[in-house]
């Protein structure tokens, strides 16, 4: 199935808004997909590598909607003897002041409100994070988001996303028909089905991004994770 995206019409929580209850509960789904679906096992995945008792490390983490990855990390950390510091973007306002809200407990993570094309960091990260992000642009658009990544670190990177197929639009169709019917929700994880890149295509982009030498594998439940 051939890959559907137009830049003319945005994810409803790509729209510029103000904070609502919409985007309160469309946020609240996500972490709740999040949890259930594969994204914090993946990142646990790698973290178990990545950070060792006693390691500290300056990580970014990209598009982090309600930081809940940021969250999960810091858990880890502080459960691992680890001493984490992390910056989190999102170039939603209104998405920012949720994550801050919900992160009172966490001193470890400072948000920004920043587009990562735009963002200079004051020195290279340990680790850069982007998921769930790589399908909400064009082809030659997520080949620059891979190209920053790389710039940015120093060390690891991981960008999560979703796989098309099939499978996942059927997936999708049915857990949004018959648990998150919320209309934002609803419209976007339909979007993102149609917008996913293929396993195929993101090896590709990795390609031209310059990576070398990158690992890349599927993941449970129409899940894909590429990483250096």
């Amino acid at each position: 199935m051939k890959r559907k995206f137009d830049p003319a019409v945005p994810e409803l929580m790509d729209r510029p808004q103000p904070l609502t209850r919409e985007l309160e509960r469309d946020l609240a789904n996500i972490r709740s997909l999040n949890r259930w679906f594969g994204s914090y096992r993946q990142v646990r995945h790698f973290l178990v590598r990545w950070l060792q008792p006693n390691d500290k490390a300056r990580i970014l983490d990209v598009s982090t909607g309600s930081g809940d990855i940021p969250r999960l990390i810091v858990d880890f950390a502080r459960g691992g003897n680890v001493s984490v510091q992390i910056d989190a973007i999102d170039q939603q306002a209104a998405t920012i002041e949720i994550a801050r809200r919900l992160s009172n407990d966490y001193p470890e993570i400072e948000f920004f409100c920043a587009n990562l094309f735009a963002w200079k960091p004051s020195e290279p990260y340990d680790i850069v994070l982007c998921s769930l992000t790589l399908h909400h642009f064009s082809e030659d658009d997520a080949v620059r988001v891979l190209q920053k990544c790389r710039e940015f670190t120093r060390e690891h990177v991981l960008v999560a996303d979703l796989r098309r197929s099939l499978w996942l639009t059927f997936g999708v169709y049915l857990v949004t028909t018959t648990i998150y019917h919320e209309a934002m929700t609803k419209t976007d994880a339909r979007l993102s089905a149609a917008r996913a890149f293929s396993f195929a295509e993101v090896r590709e982009l990795a390609r031209r991004a310059g990576w070398k030498n990158f690992g890349h594998r599927k993941f449970p439940v129409g899940r894909q994770v590429i990483w250096l």
